[in-house]
């Protein structure tokens, strides 16, 4: 038996897995699915409640409002991934994309392959069709790839912060792929990769960098993990200090406020009380909140109860399993709904 974890939802739904024609032996009708686009806004049709329907999530969770595509409700910066594990993040960003100010695909690594000498792979990702389209749409919408430190060693970071022309050769590589490839920055994961050490080195590192892409007028993002290690109340690899540091050369902080729970320890994918945590451990007196960008995740968590497995669910699985439980739930004489209900009032069922 398995349980999941919805953080996009207030429930959480379990049961058997159902074929589609253990479905229809079980008696239940799928609601007819809503395809395209609504002229009505998801308050007017009663969609924003504490107790959703499930027919209402298999029928209205692909339908949006057409006339608000291109309103923003937030003033501030919003920068959306779009990920190699759900491709959908491309047709979002076209058709949502005036709700971002940046968008960065996750395609790039950098590469040490010798003294002074860095590569950028995954260029064959770079999709310039896509980035085209996405700019006839909304004009204000930059590009900053996630450029990933791959493959380097203790050693590569040790001669890269011993060094002030290897860390120019470095930040000339990033800058010369962005020029090439018509790009407006970089999201930089790289924090991390030392698991919290030399993080006086690595912001020394960052701070160069990032002084690099805005003299090339390119944007600096870091991405930075959960200033609270989580399931404990101890300090992460990045805190107040390193924040302070760097808080006034980058031009954002993507906080890593998600995947709060895992496999040997099931549970919310991203719990409120956390998440505020974190933000006001790095920036207590909210000096640089704008520059904050908190992570919110657009998927669940798929537990297995005995432990060891845990597997992302986004929408598609999500309506599915909505569908699949509503069998199980008539076979067993409970309404979907009644499930839905009842788990509103537990972290998971089993």
């Amino acid at each position: 038996m398995r349980c999941w974890w919805l953080a996009a939802l207030p429930f959480l739904l379990t049961g058997a897995t159902l074929s589609k024609k253990d479905v229809r032996k079980a008696g239940v009708r799928s609601p007819e699915e809503e395809t395209g686009p609504s002229n009505r806004l998801v308050q007017d049709r009663g969609l924003v409640v504490t107790d959703p329907k499930a027919k209402d999530i298999v029928k209205e969770q692909k339908s949006y409002c057409a006339a608000k595509v291109k309103e923003r409700h937030f003033s501030g910066e919003v920068l959306g991934y779009v990920t190699p594990w759900n491709s959908h993040g491309y047709d979002i960003a076209k058709t949502f994309g005036e709700k971002f100010t940046l968008i960065s695909p996750v395609w790039l690594q950098i590469q040490r392959k010798g003294v002074q000498l860095y590569h950028v792979t995954g260029q064959h990702d770079i999709d310039q069709g896509w980035m085209k389209k996405v700019r006839m749409e909304s004009k204000a919408v930059q590009f900053v790839p996630r450029v990933l430190f791959d493959a380097w060693t203790y050693r590569d970071y040790e001669s890269v912060f011993s060094s002030e022309d290897e860390i120019e050769e470095l930040a000339e590589a990033l800058v010369q792929m962005a020029k090439a490839e018509e790009l407006d920055g970089f999201v930089l994961e790289v924090w991390s990769q030392l698991g919290g050490q030399k993080r006086k080195e690595l912001a020394h590192m960052i701070r160069h960098l990032s002084e690099a892409l805005h003299e090339a007028k390119l944007k600096a993002v870091l991405v930075i993990p959960p200033a609270i290690s989580p399931g404990t109340n101890q300090p992460g690899m990045f805190g107040k200090q390193d924040f302070d540091q760097l808080a006034q050369v980058v031009d954002g902080f993507s906080l890593m406020t998600y995947d709060y729970s895992n496999a040997p320890r099931p549970g919310p994918n991203s719990p409120i009380p956390w998440i505020e945590a974190c933000v006001q451990l790095l920036d207590p007196e909210a000096n640089w909140r704008s520059k904050i960008l908190l992570g919110l995740n657009f998927y669940g968590m798929d537990y297995g109860t005995l432990g060891g497995s845990a597997d992302p669910i986004v929408g598609q699985s999500r309506t599915s399993l909505v569908f699949m439980n509503a069998a199980s739930c008539s076979k067993s004489g409970l309404s979907m709904d009644s499930l839905v209900e009842l788990s509103l009032h537990s972290n998971y069922i089993q």
